[in-house]
Order: structure tokens, then sequence, then C-alpha cells
């Protein structure tokens, strides 16, 4: 490999790389002004646990989609983290660098 085709392969790769990592970014949530209230029934029951859930977010930051990936144990939780999440206005994510729909990963803690 000759001195030009070695810096026109390791600006390939290069390039490569950025690609992969500008790709696509997800939306975002702040949490601090996003909150879900306590089901009463779990409050009763001194329920508690994390749920994880994946959101999938349109371009203007609106909720299209959502889904339990990891249960907090406690259906009312998951109901409830679920329906006040999905009413919540994300940042929209990015794919190549423009505005676009993305899948996002959202945990939530239930504490008493």
């Amino acid at each position: 490999m000759n001195k030009f085709s070695t810096s026109v392969f390791a600006a390939c790769i290069l390039s490569a790389a950025t690609t992969a990592f500008a790709a696509e970014v997800p939306a975002s949530l702040d949490a601090k002004n996003c909150k879900a209230e306590y089901p009463k029934a779990s409050l009763l029951n001194e329920e508690q646990g994390d749920v994880t859930m994946s959101f999938l977010v349109a371009a203007d930051g609106t909720v299209v989609e959502s889904k339990v990936e990891k249960s907090s144990g406690f259906k009312n939780l998951d109901k409830a983290a679920v329906k006040a999440l999905s009413a919540c206005k994300f940042k929209p994510g990015t794919k190549d660098g423009a505005v676009a729909q993305t899948w996002t990963k959202v945990d939530y803690s239930w504490k008493l």
C-alpha cells in the first residue's frame, strides 16, 4: 500500500466511524418536569419498584408508542408510569443530524 492509499483508507475508516457515532441520537426526557402520580392502591399496599419503558418519540416530541421493557413487579405502577410519561413532551431525537422519530428508554423509580 502506498502513502496515498494508506491516507485514503484511513480517511474512509474515520468517516465510517464518525457516521456510526452520529447516525442516531435517541429522544430525551427531563424527568424533573414530568412526574407520575403514585397510584392510591399501590400506596396502600406499599408497592415500590423500578420500571423500564421504551417510547417511540415523534419529531415533534410527542409519544407515538410505548411499551414496558422491564416491570416494576406491580401492574399499577407500570401502567401509571407509562400513562404519565406518555403525556410528557420529549426532546426529539435525531438521525444523521436531522430531527427524527426515534425510540428511547426511560427508567422510572417508585419509592415511598
